[in-house]
């Protein structure tokens, strides 16, 4: 009967596997029953080897690097041009919000490249870094993405009330209300993932059969607790995929059917409604990203440390999308929101008042003041069929798309 000899993993063992994996310091043995899922020998099958391995290259040193770049980068200028002061609206505050879930998430990603380059030139001391890194980066992993698909159903959420229901909108489209969710799915889905901290531990494995010594991603007395992961897994993979892809589709279907009848009633679309597509293009690449991670986690119930080859390389697929999707959504921004690139350019292109205009914002204000007896409470869209000419000066008709006016704080 083979044994192992298993070495918790305390700071101070952290410290000596990572430089040595030959201190002799052994506490609890177990046979080969008791620690079949704790041997050296664990995937070392050839089946697929070649697939997870050639996936992991591509995915780790290419994808990774490249979306980190162009993500960290992003997000950074996305969350200065959504907190300036003329970008303060319940829209971009569920924006900024996800930015910051993305950024974390990629500062999660770029820790997993950096493993994966070291591993190249010294296998051994990278196989230790994830194993050490690896129960906290899964607890961040599963956070964030539960984060960012709730902030994405809530800002979903908020454009269909803006759209289906207008007339609701002034009282339900506020800042501090989108502060409120936003502060709520951040700490609820913290919550929700705490078990995924808990699920594995690094152990230093001595395996005496193969005479051999590894330090391995092993799971923990709670994660081969099935009587709580299994339902807890159902749990969370569906309120970070499943449940959300649903209610995504739900709300565009209705968001582009409203639109599509303003559009047969041959109405351009106003500053509401672009941002509104803008809103559905961000939907759409979080539906394209999630949908592939949410299928392998809820209906096949497949994880990472303990699965085989073939799974493990379709993972390094499904997360590198998830990666993708937390990338663009700056690039989406500045794309197709006018007012965001002309903020972008305000702050970092310095760019003088006198050569490029004021605000729409300052605009409005000015006209507010000029003529008090037309209320005019956001941008003055010139595309907007309710908008007339008047003493040379755009103003809204009296009592004409009041509707839309009802939630002022949409514009990004």
């Amino acid at each position: 009967m083979a044994t192992y000899i298993i070495e918790e993993s305390t700071a101070v063992m952290v410290v000596k596997n990572i430089s040595s994996v030959e201190s002799p310091v052994s506490t609890h043995h177990w046979d080969s029953s008791s620690a079949e899922d704790f041997s050296c020998a664990k995937n070392e099958s050839q089946e697929y080897r070649q697939f997870y391995e050639t996936t992991q290259l591509v995915c780790g040193l290419i994808v990774y690097p490249i979306m980190c770049i162009v993500g960290l980068t992003g997000n950074l200028l996305a969350l200065v041009v959504l907190n300036h002061r003329d970008m303060r609206t319940s829209t971009n505050v569920y924006f900024s919000s996800l930015a910051v879930s993305d950024f974390i998430k990629l500062l999660n990603d770029l820790l997993y490249f950096i493993i994966v380059a070291i591993a190249l030139n010294d296998p051994a001391l990278g196989e230790r870094m994830m194993s050490f890194v690896y129960p906290v980066a899964h607890y961040v992993f599963n956070m964030s993405v539960c984060v960012t698909a709730w902030l994405t159903v809530s800002v979903a959420v908020e454009r269909y009330i803006s759209v289906c229901h207008p007339s609701r909108a002034k009282q339900l489209c506020t800042i501090r209300r989108a502060r409120s969710v936003c502060t709520c799915v951040f700490v609820l889905m913290s919550v929700l993932a705490v078990p995924s901290a808990l699920r594995y531990e690094m152990r230093t494995v001595h395996d005496k059969l193969l005479n051999k010594t590894c330090v391995s991603v092993v799971q923990t007395a709670l994660g081969r607790n099935d009587a709580f992961m299994v339902p807890y897994s159902w749990v969370q993979n569906s309120l970070r995929g499943i449940v959300p892809v649903f209610i995504l589709v739900y709300l565009n279907v209705r968001i582009i059917n409203e639109l599509r009848k303003e559009r047969v009633k041959g109405k351009k679309l106003n500053s509401r409604n672009r941002i509104t597509l803008m809103l559905i293009v961000v939907v759409f690449m979080f539906l394209g990203c999630i949908t592939p991670d949410a299928i392998m986690s809820t209906f096949f119930g497949k994880g990472y440390v303990e699965e085989d080859f073939l799974v493990k390389g379709i993972r390094e697929i499904t997360d590198s999308l998830l990666a993708v999707n937390s990338a663009v959504n700056f690039l989406l921004y500045i794309s197709m929101s006018v007012l965001f690139r002309k903020t972008f350019l305000k702050i970092f292109c310095n760019f003088s008042k006198k050569k490029h205009g004021k605000s729409p914002k300052v605009e409005a204000i000015k006209l507010n003041r000029k003529e008090p007896a037309a209320r005019n409470h956001g941008t003055v869209d010139e595309d907007d069929h309710d908008v007339v000419r008047g003493n040379g000066a755009a103003l809204r008709k009296p009592g004409a798309g009041d509707e839309e006016e009802d939630c002022p704080e949409e514009y990004l």
